[in-house]
């Protein structure tokens, strides 16, 4: 990181400390606009987003699928189930079949 970003970014925290201060100060002399300013600049911050959103919608080109593929479920193969939970069995590790062996 070089020097000017660290000075840009000292700057912006000296700017939100003094805005923080006046803030501060407006609210206790119980100005109006100390409230008033704030809000107004959260809220068109606010529906200026909305208004993005909107347009981007708004005018976004998208064409349409002409064909969708259709999905249909995979046919069940009762073998090949089968055959996988005979093979993993339930104790996990195939001792199961051993130990009854050899008792």
């Amino acid at each position: 990181m070089n020097e000017t970003s660290r000075n840009q970014g000292w700057a912006i925290c000296a700017g939100a400390a003094v805005a923080a201060f006046l803030f501060l100060v407006g609210l206790l002399n119980g100005s109006y606009l100390a409230l008033a300013i704030p809000v107004a600049i959260v809220t068109f911050f606010a529906l200026g987003l909305v208004a993005w959103v909107g347009f981007t919608i708004a005018t976004i080109q998208v064409e349409a699928d002409h064909s969708p593929e259709i999905l249909s479920p995979e046919p069940n193969n009762s073998t090949d189930s089968a055959d996988s939970t005979t093979s993993s069995g339930s104790g996990g590790n195939g001792d199961s079949d051993n130990k009854e062996d050899a008792a």
